[in-house]
């Protein structure tokens, strides 16, 4: 498997939005030591063969490592192939400046897969109501500007009363997908707006170099 040290983070975020693969992978991250495919089929009650298919795309996208032991302890002819292990990567740090918010992306994207594969609705339609959904649980948090910095956002207000956002909690995503990340944050700032009472004030999208993509405008006149 050729490594790619620029692994597409929405392509993974998708492999975990299948129910299975993502009880593979969270079994995987419980086991106290690298696992075969046979602990994860027994384990799981899955036939080998579906097991080994899920661990293989977990591989594939960098969530998983793979590694190549004997597990009789013998070496030298006779000894049998080595068993194919996989372990957890990390693939983010847990800190990181600018704050980023990938685990929350994440979240909203495979709420999103998994809505739209029981409704049939489009992807971006459940991506917009998971994004909304979150957008109303930040603002009813407290007041807005500090509910939307603990999130990420940096939010300032400028001399005409309109609030910009300084920084983006999903920058690293937005540079490869700009329209479905900065949709995803029109929607969840606007429902945000909305609950935390921010009477006339309206999210509009407003991208420039060096912030979020959407401006909070204050009421008209």
């Amino acid at each position: 498997m050729g490594h790619r040290s620029h692994p597409d983070a929405v392509t993974a975020i998708a492999a975990l939005a299948d129910t299975n693969r993502r009880s593979v992978y969270e079994f995987v991250l419980a086991a106290a030591a690298p696992v075969s495919r046979d602990d994860v089929a027994g384990a799981l009650g899955m036939v080998r063969g579906t097991a080994a298919f899920h661990l293989d795309r977990l591989a594939r996208e960098e969530l998983l490592t793979v590694s190549y032991r004997r597990l009789t302890g013998r070496s030298g002819p006779g000894s049998g192939r080595p068993t194919k292990l996989y372990a957890p990567t990390v693939r983010e740090v847990s800190v990181s400046l600018p704050q980023r918010h990938y685990d929350l992306a994440a979240e909203l994207l495979a709420a999103a897969v998994d809505e739209s594969a029981r409704s049939g609705e489009p992807v971006q339609e459940t991506l917009s109501h998971a994004a909304a959904q979150a957008g109303r649980a930040i603002g009813a948090e407290g007041a807005l500007e500090d509910s939307l910095a603990r999130y990420g956002y940096q939010p300032v207000r400028e001399d005409d009363g309109s609030i910009i956002m300084r920084n983006c909690p999903f920058h690293r995503i937005s540079k490869t997908h700009t329209a479905t990340v900065c949709g995803m944050n029109l929607d969840l700032l606007a429902a945000a707006t909305d609950v935390a009472g921010q009477s006339g004030s309206t999210a509009v999208l407003d991208p420039a170099p060096g912030r979020c993509c959407v401006r909070i405008l204050p009421p008209p006149d």
